[in-house]
This record gives structure tokens, sequence and C-alpha cells, in this order.
């Protein structure tokens, strides 16, 4: 079986309430999920959120529409995907942000093919990057997040889930995919309002109901519309690079 957890929460620093705010006629989580389901790997889908009282309202959305949600600590993300894996009784489990609109789900099985073609505990596609940011794929095996789930004491790895196998190469065989065309210059994640505004531009254009656009029709479009590119371009790159993810 294999799982994406999707780890959202309503009370991002930057951006609070993104994960239910509108885009294109829906909340953001739904094209999250929406896209996910155009994978041919996986399996379910579950999304992991926190007690939070905030957090209600990710929940309610969840049982209104089809999708499992598990609950846990609003610091320990990495136990928050131990207690979702186990509630599935996940194989392999693909780790999902929600502030990422524009995730590829062709991009994400190549990773998880990766993974299981190479007999790997962890693959990404984003150490060092190559793709835009936003398509960053990370998917590992059950017993590596359990592993970590035990192991793992630093607070640092424990906010960041998957931290504790970047720090441990010779304990977790693991691979990096990158991109033929490295396109790391493009921003495709949503922490602020301006990034908000260029997937408001791009979904406005590219979204059709039950269909999906993938990255070179999202580059097609900036390369032809080079002023929405330019929309959230003073913006940093993912604090995660530098280990202070936003959206957990």
């Amino acid at each position: 079986m294999i799982t994406a957890i999707i780890q959202a929460r309503m009370g991002a620093t930057r951006l609070p309430g993104k994960v239910m705010r509108p885009l294109a006629g829906k909340p953001l989580i739904a094209h999250i999920v929406e896209r996910l389901r155009f994978s041919r790997r996986i399996t379910d889908i579950v999304l992991a959120t926190t007690v939070s009282p905030a957090d209600d309202v990710l929940q309610a959305w969840c049982e209104q529409n089809g999708i499992l949600c598990v609950r846990g600590s609003e610091a320990d993300v990495l136990g928050r995907y131990c207690k979702a894996a186990n509630a599935v009784g996940a194989d392999v489990i693909a780790r999902i942000t929600a502030d990422d609109p524009f995730k590829d789900p062709v991009i994400t099985d190549l990773v998880v093919d990766c993974l299981l073609e190479n007999g790997l505990a962890f693959a990404s596609n984003n150490n060092p990057p190559s793709y835009p940011e936003g398509l960053d794929a990370e998917v590992f095996t059950y017993a590596a997040l359990e592993c970590a789930g035990k192991e793992a004491k630093d607070p640092f790895e424990r906010e960041h889930v998957t931290q504790f196998f970047y720090r441990n190469p010779d304990r977790f065989p693991q691979r990096n995919i990158a991109c033929d065309q490295g396109y790391p210059q493009y921003r495709w994640t949503i922490d602020t309002e301006a990034d908000f505004q260029m997937a408001e531009a791009v979904y406005s254009s590219l979204y059709r109901e039950g269909q999906i656009f993938l990255m070179n029709d999202i580059i097609g479009f900036l390369e032809e519309n080079p002023l929405i590119a330019k929309m959230n371009i003073g913006e940093k790159r993912s604090a995660m690079y530098e280990g202070l993810s936003d959206e957990s």
C-alpha cells in the first residue's frame, strides 16, 4: 500500500488559513487531493493535522469528502506521520505538504518507482533542488518512518519529517532524482499573498474540472506570460532547505 500523507494545518504563520482558502472555486486542500488522485502509484490518501481546535475545519472537510483525517501534535509532525501510517497500514509513504497546489503526480510516481525498483529506504527529487519549488517529492518506506519515529530526538527532526533520513544516509539507502532541465528558479508553492496570487493566475488559465495540468504545461504558460512568473519572484525558496518549513 502506497499512501500519500498530507500534512496540513490552519495556523501557518505567514498565511494563516491558506489550506482552506478558495482557489478556482474550491479549497486549496481539495486541489492537493484532486491532483494526487491522478497518480498511478498512490493507493490511498490521509490528511495528518493537529489537535488544535483551529484544525477542526480540516477534519470536517475530510469527513465531507471521504478522506481519512488523523490528528496529533502540532510540533511533532513526525509523530503525526507515524500515527497516520499506522492507521492505514501503509507500506510506502509519499510526504505531501498542503501548500503545493501544483504537485505533479507524474513526478511523484517517478520517485515512488525509484524507491521500489532500487530497494531504497528513501527517495527524493530535492537534494539538491532541480525541480520547481512546490514539486518536491519525498517517498520512504514504513520501516524507515518507524525507525525515525522511535529514534529521532532532535525537535528539528520531529518537526521536519524527513530530516532524520537526510542526516543518516548510511542507515537509509537513498537516491535523488534530478530534473533533466533544471528549473529551481521557479517558485510554485504558497507561503505568501504573492504566491497565492501567482497560483490564482495560473489556475484561472490552466485548470479544468476533472483534468490535470503538469509541470511542462505550467512552464509553457509562464514562458508565454513572464509577468505572472515574476509575481512572486522576490520570495525566498522554501525554508525547508534551511530546516524551517512553514507548512506543518
